[in-house]
């Protein structure tokens, strides 16, 4: 097994093993990892660094079901050099992965409360695992929502998943695109559209939330109209991460860098750096 070594920090490389085509920017992949020769056991909402060989590395969420630490799966959405050239990426390729790194979400923390979690676009993707942890143990759980919001139909991940999660008939999910295209008789509008429809006793309910900053700043003020103090309301802000091991600087808010002390975050802890627009 291939492995690079940089600032004391150890690549190793795996062979991808299954490609799964999202829509036509996003891909997920599965990639049959070991740590320290036994399972890759990680924590919902962890992320790894994954390296193309001789082009750079970015930060990705791990998006697989945790109860299955030998798959390793992560969800990608093109956007850059990095994880464009991870679109054209084959089966039997290597790809270098560094982690698990990051906290990851309290899910055990918060068993017995209501679960409410909150995604926009690819955001999806880190909050997956929790999904995954929660069905799995669904009897520690109150009432389970899933909000999930995309550009349009054409750019919905997990379908077919979504569908299965239905059918369960334990877990309320409600979904909306900002623009309605081939056929779709869903929802049409921002994540914080649906909040005012779904069910919600404040008093026992913690949000997660994922996707663009400005989705998130507008989910949380719709969930303070809903009874949610701050320090009921989890944030990933993984999106501003570069590095991941806290050298770049790229993700240094305040006091605190995203990529060593979070990604994930009580909202309360940074509601007074978050709000900041010369952060």
């Amino acid at each position: 097994m291939k492995t690079l070594k940089k600032d004391g920090v150890q690549t190793v490389f795996h062979p991808i093993e299954r490609f799964m085509r999202e829509t036509h920017d996003t891909i997920s992949f599965e990639i049959k990892a070991t740590q320290n020769n036994g399972p890759f056991n990680f924590k919902p909402g962890q992320f790894n660094m994954l390296y193309v060989y001789g082009l750079g590395e970015v930060p990705i969420s791990i998006s697989g079901d945790p109860g299955h630490p030998g798959k390793m799966v992560h969800t990608v959405r093109a956007y850059g050099s990095v994880t464009s050239k991870m679109m054209h990426l084959k089966k039997g390729d290597g790809l270098g992965v560094k982690g698990p790194l990051g906290n990851g979400w309290p899910i055990e923390k918060l068993s017995g409360q209501d679960i409410l979690l909150c995604a926009g676009g690819i955001g999806l993707a880190p909050l997956r695992p929790v999904i995954y942890y929660i069905l799995a143990q669904r009897e520690r759980y109150g009432q389970v929502t899933l909000l999930y919001g995309e550009r349009t139909p054409a750019d919905l991940i997990y379908r077919r998943q979504i569908e299965k999660w239905r059918g369960r008939f334990d877990v309320d999910i409600h979904i909306t695109v900002d623009s309605a295209r081939g056929g779709w008789h869903g929802n049409v509008g921002v994540v914080t559209s649906l909040i005012p429809r779904i069910r919600c006793d404040p008093a026992n309910t913690f949000a997660l939330i994922c996707g663009p900053e400005i989705m998130m700043a507008y989910t949380i003020e719709a969930l303070n109209h809903r009874g949610l103090a701050d320090k009921q309301i989890y944030i990933s802000m993984e999106r501003n991460m570069k590095c991941g091991v806290g050298f770049c600087g790229h993700c240094q808010l305040g006091p605190i860098f995203i990529c060593k002390d979070g990604p994930v975050f009580l909202f309360n802890e940074v509601a007074h750096l978050f709000r900041k627009a010369e952060m």
